[in-house]
């Protein structure tokens, strides 16, 4: 089975965005984004607990109000789900984007394209009822008499707590990265791989089912916590006197303007002749960039051409994708990085000052002959036409 090339490619996308997160601080790496890394950080999304997944039932199936998903086994593929829940292989696997016959991870995802039968034993809630009445003893012969009114008031009972939510579902389109579906939807990466069974990679695939963890408590409720600060008029704490009733006010002082920063020759893009940055190759661009999907563009060229410096700077990282790729990081002013990727013969190291136009790699053999381009405002992507253009 021919994989797309947004597969091929996931691994290589988070390579570069750790390779970027690397060139911005001295710190080790924090997968998870927890840290305080320079000047992006993701600590609200850590701080967003969530609950633990929901159990399946005996055939590993999770049953929501509008969708159900089986939980694969260890040794499972959809072929086996599918015997399990009682489905067509072939319907699952399609609906899923993933061959019947390729093994799936222990506690991964698979959602069900239509519902299934309910697991065996439900309680008939009406029945019961029915029954109940039918069973009750006759109450012609019941003597009955008056009470007094009641000394005390009557207790009502708490109200029933609302049901778990329902987590939402993202079908994975091509490009996207665990990384960047849990910055989406402000969740850790590790509760998105919880919920999933995603591998320690966090590897996802194009058509790939993710349930979106759901908190662990609920928000504080604005308009009760609001009422209960609302006293009547003449209660409550006496009102302060105001400063200006018993001393004058301090004269105004008026801050000095802060001196403007001075310009540069990269720190803002332009649509002249005399761009900001160069291409790093000369070719056609074969993907074009997509915030949250492709974070630079790929150009495309032939096997050994050399990659360039797009603007001057100096070597921030040089590291290398799962694959063992190489990427090489190059800081700008003006908090500026670029990022080229897909590369082989790295000819500079880290802690060299560059020019623009000096060679860094050269495009690598192959199918592969393409560099992924990527400009970075700090730790977030940009699009690098308006730089290039």
């Amino acid at each position: 089975m021919a994989i797309p090339f947004g597969l091929t490619s996931a691994r290589l996308f988070g390579a570069v965005a750790a390779a970027a997160l690397l060139a911005g601080c001295n710190a080790p790496l924090d997968y998870d984004l927890r840290g305080q890394l320079g000047g992006f950080s993701t600590t609200n999304a850590a701080r967003n607990i969530t609950a633990n997944r929901p159990k399946p039932d005996a055939r590993g199936v999770i049953s929501y109000p509008n969708y159900q998903v089986a939980i694969a086994q260890r040794g499972d593929t959809v072929t086996n789900v599918a015997a399990r829940v009682g489905l067509p292989a072939s319907e699952l696997a399609k609906y899923n984007g993933i061959d019947p016959s390729v093994p799936l991870r222990e506690g991964e995802v698979i959602a069900l394209p239509r519902r299934v039968a309910e697991p065996a034993g439900t309680v008939d809630i009406a029945t019961l009822a029915g029954n109940a009445i039918d069973a009750a003893p006759d109450t012609s012969q019941v003597q009955t008499s008056t009470l007094p009114p009641a000394s005390t008031p009557i207790i009502t009972p708490a109200p029933k707590a609302a049901a778990k939510p329902e987590p939402l579902r993202h079908k994975v389109v091509r490009g996207e990265t665990a990384y960047t579906i849990s910055r989406l939807y402000n969740v850790s990466v590790k509760s998105l791989g919880e919920w999933n069974g995603l591998g320690s990679d966090f590897a996802i695939r194009e058509g790939q089912y993710l349930l979106i963890p759901v908190s662990g408590a609920s928000a504080p409720n604005k308009s009760a916590a609001a009422a209960t600060t609302v006293t009547r008029p003449g209660s409550g704490s006496p009102t302060p006197t105001p400063p200006s009733a018993t001393a004058p006010l301090p004269d105004e002082k008026v801050a000095a303007k802060a001196p403007e920063p001075p310009k540069t020759n990269v720190g803002s893009p332009t649509r002249t002749s005399n761009a900001a940055m160069a291409f790093p190759i000369q070719g056609k661009i074969i993907r074009t960039y997509s915030r949250g999907r492709n974070d630079g563009i790929d150009i495309s060229g032939n096997p050994g051409t050399a990659v360039t410096a797009a603007a001057n700077g100096s070597v921030a990282a040089i590291t290398q994708d799962a694959d063992q790729v190489p990427i090489v990081v190059v800081r700008h002013p003006d908090n500026l990085l670029t990022v080229y990727a897909n590369v082989d013969k790295i000819a500079v190291k880290k802690g060299d000052s560059i020019k623009r136009g000096q060679k860094l790699a050269q495009l690598r053999s192959g199918d592969n002959s393409y560099v992924h381009f990527e400009v970075r405002n700090g730790f977030e992507s940009v699009d690098p036409m308006p730089y290039l253009e």
